[in-house]
């Protein structure tokens, strides 16, 4: 079977996923890209692009797999002739109905935002199939759709929500994990009288929260708990004005403070962190979560978004806080007890979102689709 990725916004996390499933895929998986850039112009004009491009290939797929940057009503308009008798599949890595907007674009100022998930909402109507990389994900998009569609005049059809749920399901976010164990150190591992390591590696943006992060970091060290932090993660021109007051206010904490472009030096990283605190607003799966968990750094996440579901009911109190006085409580005891939590295995959790496991369960999806 031959699948053909349709990604107009090829960086990142969406150029990893659709790398990564091609390799690890028991299909001929191929890819049909334009560079990350301009993320709202992707939106507009990628089906545009990618319908040109694929009216000149050579070959006909047995799928066409859309991600949520596609406006694949325009690009199916644009080569009825070719892909009429094709199957489409589009998979939500993030949806612009339920993503929360920087209050500073704009597109919000001017309220005029509301078109970007109006393109996810007819690509939604337009597939075959609709994934989404988490049960978090599906559910606040389905469930905000009504609300959307309401604002506009008339003519809503409040109808098609429950179309876009019967064809909707979970697929969870594939990553390479294994990949990891090539940058793992037995001595980092057994050096427990280093201190503890807290880890940053998310996006430095509002979304993420990282006035919360940083406001727990200063508690600690105002009581006096020994530390480090190793403040990884995409830092973009337009940053939260908290990562430069924190360098200077934990300047003898910090330990590295910037993005790793290099994966090598990212993985050491990870492997050496010994705690993260997530304190994050948003997050439709949480891959850079999954990640330092597989390298075993031991989570504290907030009660919401995606989290619950990486790790089993019965463990929640462990590894779950409620508000922000209990997230600095429970980093005290795990300070204060770092011995014992370095002797936890927390990788156990995630192992099921490796592309060996996860791919054949794409393949398998996108076949009975196709069939």
């Amino acid at each position: 079977m031959i699948i053909l990725i349709l990604e107009p916004y090829f960086t990142g996390s969406h150029a990893s996923w659709a790398k990564e499933y091609a390799d690890y895929s028991q299909h001929n998986v191929e890819i049909l890209s334009i560079g990350g850039e301009f993320w709202k112009w992707r939106m507009h004009g990628g089906g545009v692009t990618l319908a040109r491009k694929f009216l000149s290939l050579n070959y006909q797929p047995d799928l066409l797999l859309a991600t949520d940057m596609l406006d694949l009503t325009t690009f199916l308009a644009l080569t009825r002739k070719a892909s009429t008798s094709i199957k489409t599949a589009i998979y939500f890595h993030e949806n612009q109905l339920t993503y929360p907007w920087s209050p500073k674009d704009r597109d919000i100022v001017k309220q005029r935002d509301m078109h970007y998930g109006f393109i996810n909402y007819v690509s939604a109507l337009a597939a075959d199939g609709v994934f989404f990389n988490s049960h978090y994900h599906l559910n606040s998009f389905v469930d905000e759709l009504p609300r959307f569609l309401k604002s506009f005049p008339d003519h809503n059809d409040i109808n098609n929500v429950q179309l876009i749920r019967q064809k909707s399901s979970v697929l969870h976010l594939g990553i390479d994990l294994r990949k990891f164990y090539l940058y793992q150190s037995e001595n980092i591992e057994n050096n427990d009288n280093r201190p503890p390591l807290i880890l940053w590696n998310h996006r430095w943006e509002y979304d993420k929260n990282p006035e919360e992060f940083f406001k727990a970091l200063y508690k600690l060290d105002e009581e006096g708990f020994d530390f480090e932090v190793a403040v990884l993660g995409k830092c973009f021109a337009q940053k939260p004005e908290i990562f430069l007051e924190a360098r200077k206010k934990l300047s003898s904490k910090i330990v590295h403070f910037g993005f790793v472009e290099d994966f090598e030096e990212y993985a050491n990283w990870l492997w050496e962190a010994d705690i993260l605190p997530v304190t994050s607003a948003h997050d439709f799966f949480g891959g850079s979560v999954v990640q330092a968990m597989h390298c075993n750094c031991y989570p504290l996440l907030p009660k919401r978004l995606a989290y619950p579901e990486h790790i089993p009911d019965e463990f929640h109190s462990r590894f779950f806080y409620d508000d922000f006085d209990d997230l600095v409580g429970k980093l005290k005891i795990i300070i204060l007890n770092i011995r014992e939590v370095r002797q936890e295995n927390v990788r156990t959790f995630v192992a099921k979102y490796d592309w060996q496991r996860m791919a054949p369960i794409y393949d398998n999806i996108f076949e009975k689709l196709v069939c």
